[in-house]
This record gives C-alpha cells, sequence and structure tokens, in this order.
C-alpha cells in the first residue's frame, strides 16, 4: 500500500477496465470514487474493496450528462476533500458497418465516448486547478491508431480521445498531467452492444485472443503512479498474441 494515497474518480467503474483499475487502485491505497449508470454493481464493488481494507465510494452517472458528471466530481470532493485524478474510462462500442445506418448507435458513441470524456475533464479541470495540480487519464484503443471496417464510428470517437488528451496536455504542461491509455482486445462487456449480426460475428474471431483488464489496470495504475516531475502521455497495451 503507498503511502501517498490520492482521491481517484472512475467513470464506467461497474466491470470491465473500470472495476478492474478500481480494485487496483484501491489495493495500492488510493481512495476511489465509482461513477456508473449500474449501482448495484458499484455497491457490491465498493464493499469487495472495503471489505479488504480499501477505501472506495460511489455514485450513479451518466457521463452523457454534464450536470451529473458536475455532480460525480462535487461529490467526491466533499466525500474526500479534494480530486487527485479523473479516469474517463466510460465507452460504447456498438460495432456496424455504414449501410446499415444505425444513426441511434453512432449517436450514442459520440455521447459517451467523447462527450463523456469532454464533461469529465470540465468538471474535474477547475477544481484541480484551484488545488494546483492533478492527473487526467483518459482510456481510448488501439482503434484511436487504425480503422478497420464496422469500426469506423467507433474509431473515430477515440481518435477524438486522443485528439483531445494531447490538446489538454499541451495547455496543462507543468500543472496537470495527462495520459492517454489505448487497450487492445481487452476481456470486457464492450463487444455485447453490437447489434448487427455481421460485426458481432466479426467481432468473435477479433476478440478470441484477449488480456484480462487488469492488464489495462496496471497500466493506469503505473501511470498514476510516477513522481508528479513524470507525465506518461500515451500507453498502448496489446495481446502479446495478436497482431491487432
Amino acid at each position: 500500500m503507498t503511502s501517498t494515497g490520492k482521491v481517484v474518480l472512475i467513470t464506467g467503474a461497474s466491470s470491465g477496465i473500470g472495476a478492474a483499475a478500481a480494485r487496483r487502485l484501491a489495493a495500492e491505497g488510493h481512495r476511489v470514487y465509482l461513477g456508473a449508470r449500474r449501482t448495484e454493481r458499484l455497491g457490491e464493488l465498493a464493499g469487495e474493496i472495503t471489505a479488504e481494507g480499501g477505501s472506495a465510494a460511489y455514485q450513479r452517472l451518466d457521463v452523457t450528462a454534464a450536470d451529473d458528471m458536475r455532480d460525480f466530481v462535487a461529490a467526491a470532493r466533499e466525500r474526500f476533500g479534494r480530486v487527485d485524478v479523473m479516469v474517463n474510462n466510460a465507452g460504447v462500442m456498438p460495432l456496424s458497418p455504414f449501410e446499415a445506418l444505425k444513426v441511434d448507435e453512432w449517436d450514442r458513441m459520440l455521447d459517451v465516448n467523447v462527450r463523456g470524456v469532454l464533461y469529465g475533464i470540465a468538471a474535474a479541470l477547475p477544481v484541480m486547478r484551484e488545488q494546483g495540480g492533478g492527473h487526467v487519464v483518459n482510456i481510448a484503443s488501439v482503434g484511436a491508431y487504425e480503422v478497420s471496417p464496422t469500426a469506423a464510428v467507433y474509431c473515430a470517437t477515440k481518435f477524438a480521445v486522443r485528439a483531445i488528451s494531447e490538446g489538454l496536455r499541451q495547455e496543462s504542461a507543468g500543472d496537470i498531467r495527462v495520459s492517454l491509455v489505448s487497450p487492445g482486445v481487452t476481456e470486457s462487456e464492450l463487444a455485447e452492444s453490437i447489434s448487427d449480426p455481421s460485426a458481432r460475428e466479426a467481432m468473435k474471431t477479433y476478440r478470441s485472443v484477449a488480456i484480462p483488464a487488469s492488464a489495462i489496470a496496471d497500466a493506469i495504475a503505473y501511470a498514476i503512479g510516477q513522481p508528479p516531475e513524470v507525465d506518461v502521455n500515451e500507453i498502448v497495451v496489446r495481446p502479446a498474441a495478436s497482431a491487432q
């Protein structure tokens, strides 16, 4: 357990990478504040962490609502006194070919994957500025570096997260650290949101080799754990047995 525990806010914390990050960071002595829509899962996770000696609390959060995000950050600050790290992890991935015209799903990806990150930054940044520092960790994807069939809109949202992260880093040098963590194929519930039959079938093959969510949690912990003068800008984590 670290003697310099931080207050870490995690969106999309009810499963996958978010839940793994919560466990990993709490085990290191950080105080974690968890947000997601599925409060039953958040309660179970917070209870598990607390039972193991960690510090965790949670709140229902819809990252597509700016007011919700502001309330989330304010509640974390009220409970723990400060906000050291914002992990913008929430994301969706309903892949489909363009000709399927799943416009509602495109909108959902833009709302969660892009606006959710922007709202997280907008809520946390003033608090971090006031306290003299902080750390924003945005979770992207290898889709932030490459595009594949059925994934164009999803990749576009992750390219956007990468651009947002780099812009924030340049504007915040010496004050607020900014890290982009881009997972390759990782065990999660992301693929369950794919409604298009062809994309769902293709994803079964694509995800046949996957790394555990704990591997991404380790990358997040590494970035957060560096001394103040070290800013880990980008980490890409892929399965060793995959070219993707």
